[in-house]
């Protein structure tokens, strides 16, 4: 059965300005399921299949002689010289829309796109299902932690598959194949491990330095492996706040999951009940929360950056939106329930950052309501602030 996906509106506005439509996203995200139901009557190719790999990779002008518009090519990281033949063709042809690439390495892609296909080729992400999505299909569960353990790619939806062992045989394929693909990992025991223990700091600031140490790597070793993860939709960063924006880049970052199914799969959490009681429930729940706002934000098309905020004090909000007018900051807490000292840091917020502001605070609770000039969200209501911005 097709699940519709809140990114078709998005994708209709880029096919309208586009020649070509980049969609990248990770593995078993639906990226291929929303590509031939929406482009139905394009043709596809999937580079992924040795044999068509070798036929195009052959004669690529060939390829495109013959295959001028309408269609699909699947998995383009693993021909990335075919770039170059659609850019001469694009530049020619100048019908919008009319090719659409898809794949699952962003590093290796957008790179190349950049090269060749800069100005003509929209770029668009397809991640997992968004907690939205699952509600407007009615496949959402009534509760957070097993909605947490049970994540969102769509095949734990789709198939009868029991969600831990779904993402332990996704984790040990993305190591075996992806993981390679994008750097040469000699130990792949070794960068599995490392995958693990960065679990375990989810939701903290991550010290690069004892992160390699614990895996027995060198600390620029451990910084290229969290950028491999990031290249295939594995892990992004958070990075802080600073009203000087060359400080952003200098000051750490904390690295959250695309995925809170995988991250629980990397913590060996299965349970609801374990997942209640585990050390790092707060983190796992900010993680949930964070996650679903990149999702929510990407499939509208809306650029709006995300941030952490912690002061020399050691002040901190969790999160940060930075809209083009205001600053709108959040704070998550995996407790459900209600407590006034979750406002606090609005108040200095208000005193010392910035004056008329809402903020929001984010729980497992299911009760939503106005405290003061500051909103109490129940979990499963996210929306409501996206809409706000």
């Amino acid at each position: 059965m097709y699940y519709s996906r809140e990114v078709a509106h998005q994708i209709e506005k880029l096919r309208k300005g586009f020649p070509v439509i980049s969609v990248i996203g990770p593995r078993q995200s639906g990226k291929t399921t929303f590509l031939q139901h929406y482009f139905k009557h394009y043709s596809y190719f999937n580079l992924e299949n040795p044999q068509t790999r070798d036929l195009i990779e052959q004669d690529p002008q060939q390829f495109i002689t013959l295959n001028p518009k309408n269609i699909i090519i699947d998995e383009v990281q693993r021909l990335p010289d075919l770039l170059s033949y659609i850019q001469v063709h694009v530049d020619k042809q100048q019908e919008m829309g009319s090719i659409v690439i898809s794949g699952s390495q962003n590093l290796l892609i957008s790179e190349k796109i950049s090269q060749s296909l800069a100005g003509r080729a929209a770029y668009q992400n397809i991640f997992p299902f968004s907690l939205s999505e699952l509600q407007m299909h009615g496949l959402a569960l009534p509760g957070h932690l097993d909605q947490m353990l049970k994540g969102f790619y769509p095949a734990v939806y789709t198939r009868e598959i029991e969600p831990n062992e779904f993402y332990n045989q996704y984790i040990v394929t993305y190591v075996d194949r992806d993981a390679r693909l994008i750097k040469n990992i000699q130990n792949l025991s070794q960068f599995q491990k490392f995958m693990r223990l960065l679990a375990g700091r989810v939701g903290q600031i991550v010290n690069i330095s004892s992160l390699a140490n614990d895996t027995g790597v060198a600390p620029n070793t451990a910084e290229d492996w969290i950028s491999i993860l990031e290249a295939s939709y594995i892990v992004y960063r958070l990075h802080p706040y600073y009203k000087n924006i060359g400080k952003r880049l200098i000051k750490s970052p904390k690295v959250y999951f695309y995925d809170t199914g995988l991250l629980c799969a990397l913590l060996n959490v299965v349970e609801p009940q374990e997942l209640a009681t585990h050390f790092l429930i707060g983190g796992i729940f900010e993680n949930f929360i964070i996650s679903e706002f990149k999702k929510e934000l990407s499939a509208r098309g809306l650029p709006v950056p995300l941030y952490f905020y912690r002061d020399q004090q050691g002040r901190e909000i969790d999160l940060i939106f930075e809209s083009k007018t205001k600053l709108i900051p959040v704070e998550i807490k995996s407790s459900s329930t209600f407590n006034r000292t979750f406002f606090d840091a609005f108040t200095y917020w208000r005193k010392n950052i910035q004056a008329e502001i809402s903020g929001y605070v984010i729980y497992s609770g299911l009760d939503s309501q106005k405290v003061g000039e500051d909103n109490l969200l129940a979990w499963n209501k996210l929306d409501t602030l996206i809409d706000h911005l």
